[in-house]
């Protein structure tokens, strides 16, 4: 058994297309498919402001603020 690691794009037809090694031409194969959606990483900082985090402005001011 081999295993192939890619990763590609699905459109909005939903199809998935792989071209596999010519060396494995004309043979009958079993086919497993795992799939995974890749979470794209965001380009900000991984502090958030109290704000972000749902903190008032009074709460930040009073209680950190002080």
């Amino acid at each position: 058994m081999e295993s192939i690691k890619i990763r590609t794009y699905i459109g909005n037809d939903g199809i998935l297309q792989i071209q596999l090694p010519p060396e494995i031409a004309n043979q009958e194969l079993d086919v497993v498919i795992v799939f995974q959606p890749v979470i794209q990483k965001s380009s900000q900082s991984p502090n958030k402001t109290p704000s972000e985090l749902g903190y008032s402005r009074k709460f930040v001011e009073e209680v950190i603020g002080s």
